[in-house]
């Protein structure tokens, strides 16, 4: 018996006894190709050398300081990588312990930069339907994940909610993609008119969507316009970069290639590559200048922030990136696993669309492939294709509520950035045989 709280109460899961490079073993030596990273987590794999030295040679010298008393060579080496890299005047960053708190600090953060430049009356945010920013009551507040929403609702703070931007699903059959785009644009211009500019605070979005519709990327010009209503109305924007950043979409940070520069960023999992918990919000040159002049003092704090361990795993994680050019392997790879998907799973009957950026790719399964229809969700399709790829030794990471938190069935895939092509072909074949193999059954 578990005494363990598992995310099902009504099963525990397999237990991982090592892990290597792209692969898990269980405790019976069964092999898993690790081809979704947990959550787009394992970005170098499992027990790199250089990451495994590295922190123990930091838990020798310091494993932790408070940071009321102490900062440490560790973290502040971090800061400046993850700053010296970052695009325009993001020059600072604020280390915590995942995602979640990553996205709680940026909000408090953008709230008090308004305080301290005494704009008090800006306190709403505005973000998208069906996206996903973590659980902490702020961060699950300007999510739009309805099913993660839905029972905690009246706890949540009230967000202005527009359009996501996804091309396959809302894009007009006589609309052409730039007029898609405007109309995206000016549903988010009329949304902070109707408001009130002087009441918003920012505009928080994932660059790339990751968990919540599956690696779905805006359409070209999209952030761009997003960066421009935002400095007409004086609005901050927050990039959510927990999931696509890190080089997970072949450049470190996502809206790299959008070429935009947000004024707040939020990343996590690929940071540290699953080694320790870490988290970052990195911070515009105006916001904290606005606090050092003002209070002097950001009203926000963790236990575990600026963890020189964790700081230590990030920063060898990060070396290890930039020394190997796995930022162009995420490129040449992602490039392969793009074209495979769209040229092997495109042509089933029941894919409706394959889409990503670099290693982040996503599939999502329909009913019917001319009217977009999702299967029911009580065949609970991505449950079964979970199960499958695990009994036959892949992990991809299939969510159900593509479309609303009720309907539509998707798979994310993430692989490492060290995977091998033939790795790749056994991802995209197992999957071929297996959304085969259960749509079939439903039918």
């Amino acid at each position: 018996m578990s005494h363990i709280i598992h995310r099902s109460l009504r099963s525990t899961p397999v237990v991982a006894a090592r892990a290597q490079g792209a692969y898990i073993y269980d405790t019976n030596g069964k092999q898993y190709l690790d081809a979704c990273g947990g959550a787009a987590v394992s970005c170098l794999g499992h027990a790199h050398p250089d990451v495994l030295a590295a922190m123990h040679r930091q838990i020798d010298r310091l494993a932790y300081a408070h940071t009321s008393f102490f900062t440490s060579d560790t973290v502040e080496q971090l800061a400046d990588h993850l700053t010296r890299n970052a695009p325009g005047d993001l020059n600072y960053a604020y280390f915590v312990s995942g995602g979640s708190e990553a996205v709680e600090t940026a909000l408090k953060l953008a709230r008090q930069y308004f305080v301290e430049i005494g704009q008090t009356s800006r306190t709403k945010f505005i973000a998208r339907k069906q996206s996903y920013h973590g659980n902490t009551l702020g961060a699950l507040a300007v999510g739009g994940n309805e099913w993660r929403r839905r029972q905690f609702a009246p706890l949540l703070i009230d967000v202005i909610r527009v359009s996501a931007c996804n091309e396959y699903r809302d894009r007009l059959a006589d609309e052409t993609q730039q007029q898609y785009t405007d109309r995206l644009l000016n549903e988010l211009e009329q949304a902070i008119i109707e408001a009130g500019p002087e009441t918003i605070i920012g505009f928080s979005a994932e660059t790339v969507v990751g968990a919540t519709t599956g690696a779905t990327p805006p359409t070209p010009g999209y952030l761009k316009g997003v960066r421009r209503l935002c400095d007409k109305y004086g609005i901050l924007y927050i990039a959510d970069e927990v999931m696509c950043g890190m080089g997970r979409t072949g450049t470190l940070y996502a809206v790299e290639q959008d070429d935009v520069v947000p004024d707040l960023v939020t990343i996590a999992k690929g940071l540290g590559g699953g080694y320790q918990p870490i988290g970052a919000v990195l911070a515009s040159e105006k916001i904290v200048s606005a606090i050092q002049a003002g209070s002097g003092l950001f009203q926000h704090g963790h236990t575990y922030i600026c963890h020189a361990t964790a700081a230590s795993a990030a920063l060898a994680v990060q070396h290890v990136i930039e020394r190997d050019n796995l930022l162009e392997a995420v490129k040449q790879q992602g490039a392969y696993l793009q074209n495979a998907l769209r040229d092997v799973l495109g042509e089933l009957p029941h894919v409706g669309d394959t889409r990503g950026r670099g290693l982040f790719a996503g599939v999502e399964l329909i009913s019917d492939k001319a009217c977009k229809i999702p299967f029911y969700p009580g065949l609970k399709l991505h449950a079964a294709i979970k199960a499958n790829c695990m009994a036959r030794g892949l992990m991809v990471y299939p969510m159900g509520g593509t479309l609303d938190g009720q309907y539509g069935d998707h798979i994310l895939i993430a692989p490492p950035f060290i995977v091998t092509t033939s790795q790749l072909d056994f991802v995209v074949d197992t999957l071929d045989t297996v959304i085969r193999e259960e749509t079939a059954r439903l039918l």
